[in-house]
């Protein structure tokens, strides 16, 4: 009683009724179902958000699907030649070339033909290929795995590798570390990855007489000879995304080390460690996860000379045999499946980013 009476005295009021959102206050004058308000605006801000960045995404994967389109069909070559080659090209009679190219779905109208190509997607059917009979979903199933670990491995590998340097480099400027690390980071960058494979392969084949199983191998069924497949393909493009990351983390690590807040830490006696880790990096990070998401859907690209020098039964080798041979179907439904993930990539990289850094709004 005594508690109430000091209240009531001091100009509290007591609540009496139901709660009307935007009507009563609380005790203390605020408004109790401020945070409730607050956070189901976040909620449908957050799917706002990313129901917006889907539809761009959607909107982006279908110009994708009509340029890879377009572009298959106006490469120059015929796939009877790529078929049959070009003396059993020149024994087709024209009656055979017509059924050929009707059994392919390639003698109807190009909207025709785009449309059944997206109906197929749609149903999961990515076609077969010209030379095998495997088809393309069998051939994404069995070989993606192995591309997938190598860009992992790789931004991992990256992460590993750049930002250490870029902590050294940015936290003495100019030094002997911070030049080499930046003269590093150049020659990583210049050496193309194919080369510097095709160097690893060599050096381990001449020296150890070593070479890598050709032969596919799943992580589950033999470990150490997936890890031993993947390993080499992984290492290249890692130490080539780590130049990036560590020129990317090196120059926003030197920006922000110039903020008050940072000077503020330092102040008030924290250690130089800490602050780096507990104020610095955190913040400088940012844009180098930014960094890293374009990477990851890069190494999709940067796989198949990759692949190819190493010869790892990746997507990337898949891609580079498809090309020589001109297997149509096979490149425009591996460019195809390389621009989705590439979207999604980039889409999930301004999610994180947005859920990261309470600075940027869902708007």
């Amino acid at each position: 009683m005594a508690l109430a009476a000091s209240l009531s005295g001091s100009g509290a009021r007591a609540r009496t009724g139901p709660m009307m959102p935007g009507k009563n206050k609380d005790a203390w004058g605020g408004d109790p179902w401020a945070s409730t308000r607050r956070d189901g605006a976040g909620r449908n801000a957050v799917y706002s958000y990313v129901t917006r960045r889907l539809a761009f995404g959607g909107l982006t994967v279908v110009a994708v699907s009509i340029m890879v389109f377009m572009v298959m069909r106006i490469l120059p070559g015929d796939p009877l030649v790529a078929i049959f080659g070009p003396e059993g090209f020149t024994k087709l009679t024209e009656k055979e070339r017509a059924h050929y190219m009707a059994e392919l779905g390639l003698s109807d109208p190009l909207w025709a033909q785009y449309l059944a190509w997206v109906q197929d997607i749609l149903r999961g059917n990515f076609g077969r290929s010209f030379f095998r009979s495997e088809s393309v979903a069998d051939m994404i199933l069995r070989r993606g795995p192995l591309t997938a670990e190598i860009a992992v491995i790789s931004v991992v590998l990256s992460w590993i590798v750049g930002i250490p340097v870029a902590i050294i480099s940015a936290l003495r400027p100019n030094s002997v570390a911070d030049n080499l690390a930046r003269f590093a980071s150049i020659l990583f960058l210049a050496i193309p990855g194919f080369w510097l494979g095709m160097l690893i392969v060599l050096a381990l084949l001449f020296w150890f007489g070593y070479r890598a199983p050709m032969a596919g191998a799943s992580l589950a069924a033999d470990p150490w000879a997936n890890l031993q497949i993947v390993i080499g393909p992984a290492i290249v493009l890692g130490l080539g995304q780590a130049a990036y990351i560590a020129r990317m983390a090196r120059s926003s690590l030197l920006e922000v080390i110039r903020e008050d807040y940072v000077r503020t830490a330092r102040a008030k006696g924290l250690s130089g460690r800490l602050v780096i880790a507990l104020h610095a990096l955190p913040n400088a990070l940012l844009p180098v996860i930014t960094l890293s998401g374009i990477l990851l859907g890069l190494v999709l690209a940067g796989s198949i000379p990759v692949e190819r020098a190493f010869g790892t039964p990746g997507l990337g080798f898949a891609m580079y045999t498809a090309v020589s041979e001109r297997d149509v179907f096979v490149m425009q439904n591996l460019v195809f499946l390389y621009a989705v993930v590439f979207v999604l990539l980039n889409i999930l990289v301004d999610v994180t980013i947005a859920w990261l850094d309470p600075r940027i709004r869902y708007r």
